[in-house]
């Protein structure tokens, strides 16, 4: 069993996970908590190359299933080498994306049946979950304009804003089911509202 604290960021691209997670880890550190701060895809070296194949835009084709089992092996290595050590030292692993971006974009995006991604789920990580989920939640449009205003867009960047509908959709429908576990951020509001939106969910819900 882990004794740290489990804190992961979600949600769709442009929505500012980026500088939220920036904003938790400074808020978590103002509180005397050991912090790791990590992501997925990535975290670990081999984490890391899987992350390149996965957001080439240019590289082979990649199948569905395929994708989903890439995500779980570099899951896989990243529980193994990185988190689990560190919730059994006591740390506060924050984490850009979990397993609920996998229910999201593979499940919800591609169209894979949830129960095989459950199956996988608990192969990788058993019954460890996030202890708290902040879902940032904007619209498709809107997300993806920022996306175009930073340059290069990666392979997930560059589809169509229904796959991105269907994977909000997909994101929400796990928050409604999970109140107790997810907050969801407005995302469309100016920076600094929701970083005050993020600390104080934050100072809510941890002890």
């Amino acid at each position: 069993m882990s004794h740290g604290c489990f804190i992961t960021l979600e949600g769709i691209e442009g929505v500012g996970k980026s500088s939220a997670v920036a904003c938790v880890v400074d808020w978590l550190s103002a509180q005397g908590r050991t912090v790791m701060s990590t992501r997925e895809p990535g975290g670990t070296a081999l984490g890391e190359q899987l992350r390149q194949v996965l957001l080439a835009r240019d590289g082979v084709p990649i199948a569905p299933l395929a994708e989903l089992l890439l995500m779980f092996a570099g899951r896989a290595q990243h529980l193994a080498e990185r988190i689990r050590p560190a919730l059994a030292r006591g740390e506060t692993v924050v984490c850009d994306r979990f397993t609920d971006a996998t229910f999201a974009y593979q499940g919800g995006g591609r169209g894979l049946p949830a129960a095989d991604i459950a199956a996988a789920a608990r192969l990788v990580h058993g019954d460890l979950a996030p202890d708290l989920t902040l879902l940032l939640d904007a619209p498709p449009a809107l997300g993806l304009g920022r996306v175009l205003e930073r340059g290069a867009a990666d392979r997930f960047e560059t589809e169509q804003v229904e796959f991105f509908t269907r994977v909000r959709d997909a994101y929400l429908e796990l928050a409604a089911r999970e109140p107790a576990r997810f907050v969801v951020i407005d995302a469309s509001q100016p920076l600094e509202t929701v970083h005050a939106s993020i600390r104080a969910a934050l100072a809510a819900r941890l002890p």
